[in-house]
């Protein structure tokens, strides 16, 4: 029996790039994002070239009630899911103190609350039927705090570290559950994130492509934490061996914009 997969921020980047991947599978796909125009434009090209159901839900996550009603909807037409791929999520850069406070709540909300919530909702269903799993895509902002987009990097050190344990609570349960973890990428995120600002540091970018075929390729496998590059592994490492005071620099720097 062919799998129901929902992906969250599916309307561009990696969350883009991952439903094709499941598209390939033969997966039936739920596509989330606010851009009802980029998801029907998504599932019509994947309907076309894969011959598989997909549907479209246009849904804003950074709303409490939201996690909730996509449940409902899809209880009520008996769906399903069996994996349930948590890629919404945005950052803000700039100073803690200058960000506006609703906008970091919002980024709260989206980055772990929702995707809490979802897998809280989806995921008695998957122990029960003993099949499926949680793809939680994170970041390498997830390893270090983040001075300059403290937030974000600490909403990804929560993804991270809830990934890892739920890993192995479920141990033996039937279902993968991985995070992944990229680094720079080649997406809409910076300009979300950073707005008119430009970073000084600059640093080469995998392709949302890329990244997402590797993050399929390790959900796949059972692997637990995918961190795709050899650029990001190192950077991962360097993170474990250090003293903690010089990622902080490191990353202060980095983060450091002009308008």
């Amino acid at each position: 029996m062919s799998e129901t997969v929902l992906i969250t921020g599916a309307s561009s980047g990696i969350g883009l790039e991952l439903a094709k991947c499941f598209a390939a599978d033969g997966s039936r796909l739920i596509l989330i994002a606010r851009n009802t125009e980029a998801l029907e434009s998504l599932a019509k090209e994947l309907r076309q070239s894969h011959q598989i159901e997909v549907r479209v839900l246009t849904a804003d996550l950074s709303l409490s009630e939201t996690p909730k009603r996509i449940f409902a909807e899809l209880s009520a037409q008996k769906i399903a899911v069996d994996v349930l791929v948590n890629n919404a999520g945005f950052g803000a850069n700039g100073a803690f103190a200058e960000i506006p406070l609703s906008r970091q709540l919002e980024m709260l909300q989206v980055n772990i609350t929702a995707l809490t919530e979802l897998t809280g909702l989806f995921l008695p269903g998957m122990i029960s039927r003993r099949r499926g799993g949680i793809l939680n895509v994170g970041s390498v902002a997830g390893f270090q705090p983040g001075p300059g987009m403290m937030v974000y990097y600490a909403t990804k050190a929560f993804v991270l570290s809830f990934t890892e344990a739920l890993a192995e609570e479920l141990q033996g349960s039937g279902l993968n559950v991985s995070v992944l973890c990229p680094g720079p990428t080649e997406s809409n995120f910076g300009n979300v994130a950073r707005g008119k600002k430009v970073r000084h540091v600059k640093t080469s970018k995998m392709t949302s492509a890329a990244v997402a075929v590797y993050g399929h390729r390790a959900f796949r496998q059972g692997k637990i934490t995918a961190v795709p590059g050899w650029q990001n592994k190192v950077f991962v490492f360097l993170n474990r061996i250090l003293p903690r005071v010089l990622p902080r620099k490191i990353v202060k720097t980095y983060n450091r914009t002009t308008e």
